[in-house]
């Protein structure tokens, strides 16, 4: 995925490591970027920086929409877009789906900070297939967010039209999705034939990115998408008050929403 290159951190102690039935779990504590989840030698979150994915994934999507009541996590088993999602009160529902129960059972145990997002009374957990999952939803959610690791391995479904086609169809009228989509300096054509392969299912597909220290390169990207053609994803419909963003946000804000779509050049014309 990154030919020639590696992201170092310095451990302190191995705090669990096992395989799953789907991947190798690897938890460890660092010295500057507290603990860190690892899945099949990936990092995939860290204490320390997590809030710039998590916060960017989810409010891309929540504040385009304008009253998201039904959402669906499909993936982010640690439950850090389940802790940005109920941070919204219209939400009356929020549905996470992994396919890995280690991933959920360990982030409750050693990750607390990102797994208060299950104690929330208006969350429903699902351990399993999402494809399979979506198969049985439609016309049901506002939004979905795709919390996925790399195209490889368990994930690599989750990249593929076929997976996009159920998203549309579990979605209500006017509903929007978001979904990892990689890093423009590493993994531009992938992007470009994805936003392209995307396009031919939602009338809407923007691509904006985040910094993020322990992702390759720094940066990673999302596709925002909606179901209805005439919506700009690009600007928020709602937003927070600036003291509500100082207490519920540490990255996201109604400026960076709008920001993050503003591409290098290099990036703008591949994905023209």
């Amino acid at each position: 995925m990154w030919p020639g290159q590696a992201m170092t951190l310095k451990v302190n102690s191995i705090v669990h490591h096992e395989k799953s039935k789907y991947q190798d779990v690897l938890i460890f504590e660092s010295s500057d970027y507290g603990m860190v989840l690892v899945l099949d030698n990936v990092i995939q979150a860290t204490e320390r920086d997590e809030f710039a994915y998590q916060e960017m994934i989810t409010h891309l999507a929540m504040m385009a929409h304008p009253s998201p009541k039904k959402v669906l996590v499909i993936g982010g088993g640690d439950g850090g877009v389940l802790r940005e999602v109920v941070k919204h009160e219209c939400v009356e529902e929020a549905t996470l789906c992994d396919i890995d129960e280690a991933v959920i059972r360990l982030s409750k145990k050693y990750l607390p900070g990102m797994s208060v997002g299950f104690q929330h009374p208006n969350v429903k957990v699902h351990v399993g297939d999402g494809f399979k999952f979506l198969d049985d939803y439609k016309d049901t959610f506002d939004v979905i967010i795709t919390d996925s690791s790399d195209p490889e391995g368990p994930a690599e479904s989750l990249f593929q039209k076929p997976y996009f086609e159920l998203l549309h169809g579990a979605l209500r009228e006017g509903g929007i999705i978001t979904t990892q989509a990689e890093n423009p300096w590493l993994h531009m054509k992938m992007i470009a034939d994805l936003k392209k392969s995307i396009g031919t299912v939602f009338p809407v597909a923007e691509y904006g990115w985040t910094t993020i220290p322990t992702y390759p390169s720094g940066q990673i990207g999302f596709m925002v998408c909606c179901k209805d053609g005439k919506v700009n994803v690009k600007k928020p419909v709602r937003s927070w008050s600036k003291a509500e963003e100082d207490k519920l946000c540490k990255y996201y804000s109604k400026e960076i929403h709008e920001a993050c779509f503003v591409l290098p050049k290099f990036a703008e014309k591949a994905l023209r």
